[in-house]
């Protein structure tokens, strides 16, 4: 079985040990680990890589980020993954109950909003213009996609989506290119993206929200390192880079 990660993965580094952030292994044997997070964690995630790498020198934290039901799916097939992070409950409580992961806390929580193009050439206003409008949205698969489908049944929704994207930032790519009126993303997302989009926000009583998990991978050779980056998820550095980044409490 290949133990290699998916070609189409985005991957980036940091080196890190665990010390002073308040997870400390009393090793400084050098340790690489794998974290495989959802996209939409990418640029958060780096900020929180640097706090852990200035805090922990010892430990080198490889990120590589994808749909959360792809990297449960690469885990499954054994890839060589130590930390699992995904955007919802539902890539995770599979893995949870199959003993792939262990474990699992809950980090932060995240809610939708509708991003348009500059300008918003559509008119967008609410949930109620999207049935009229080329609307995106993730694969019902993926935490974005299966809140997405959530968010039209509780509002009674009719849509046709004009594409089923792998993860949310392919919705937040296309639409920054103009090449749809709208799309559902989350709302970290759309601060992330500054001018290239706008975002149209979704009363609290017609959003839904997800829950975001982290877990050590059962089949991780480091499990010390991996249990500790997962700790440090909710530690007070932590935590202020979710709130600022736009992430709630989970």
């Amino acid at each position: 079985m290949s133990r290699a990660l998916a070609f189409g993965a985005v991957a980036v580094t940091a080196a890190a040990v665990i010390g002073s952030a308040g997870c400390s292994t009393n090793s400084t044997t050098s340790t690489t680990i794998t974290v495989g997070a959802a996209s939409s964690l990418t640029d958060v995630f780096a900020q929180i890589g640097d706090d852990f790498t200035r805090a922990n020198p010892h430990i080198t934290v490889r990120f590589t980020f994808a749909g959360s039901s792809s990297l449960a799916e690469q885990i499954v097939q054994g890839a060589p993954i130590d930390v699992f992070a995904s955007a919802g409950t539902s890539s995770m409580q599979p893995l949870i109950d199959s003993q792939a992961v262990t474990d699992a806390r809950a980090f932060a929580s995240n809610s939708l909003q509708i991003a348009v193009p500059p300008g918003n050439p559509a008119g967008v206003t609410g949930l109620a213009d999207l049935p009229g409008v080329t609307l995106l949205v993730c694969q019902e698969q993926v935490p974005c996609g299966g809140a997405a489908q959530r968010l039209f049944e509780k509002n009674s929704l009719s849509v046709s989506p004009a594409s089923l994207e792998p993860d949310v930032r392919s919705v937040l790519t296309k639409i920054e290119a103009d090449e749809a009126d709208a799309g559902i993303v989350y709302v970290t997302d759309v601060r992330a993206a500054g001018d290239s989009v706008m975002g149209i926000s979704i009363p609290d009583d017609q959003n839904v929200a997800t829950l975001l998990q982290a877990a050590v991978v059962t089949d991780s050779a480091h499990r010390d390192a991996a249990l500790a980056f997962v700790s440090f998820l909710n530690s007070p550095d932590a935590q202020a880079r979710l709130a600022a980044a736009g992430f709630a409490a989970p």
